[in-house]
């Protein structure tokens, strides 16, 4: 199977040569970074009310916020470009932007 070169078809290409079944859906984890608590608070309500598990995290560490968003799904390239692009959409109004996903191939 061929994917894309850029870093969404390398992790792709990861989880299919460890054996992931992409005719199965999975779990997937899109992070969002967000610039503050209250910000955050209305991206998970909004996207809660969009189909996505949606939560907030705060990492005290860093002192960054992370809205947590999952969808269960297939695993298909353009689709998780698709989503990522809504997500900033949607994100960007608040100070917020896509931060990356990743899955457990479950």
């Amino acid at each position: 199977m061929k994917f894309p070169n850029d870093s969404d078809g390398q992790v792709l290409k990861m989880l299919y040569n460890n054996g992931v079944d992409f005719n199965i859906p999975v779990l997937v984890d899109f992070q969002v970074s967000v610039p503050n608590k209250e910000n955050g608070e209305k991206l998970v309500e909004l996207f809660s009310n969009e189909g996505f598990k949606a939560e907030l995290n705060y990492d005290d560490e860093f002192e960054e916020w992370t809205c947590e968003l999952a969808k269960r799904m297939l695993l298909d390239y353009q689709e998780i470009i698709n989503i990522q692009n809504y997500i900033d959409e949607i994100s960007e109004p608040l100070g917020g932007y896509s931060d990356g996903w990743g899955t457990f191939g479950e």
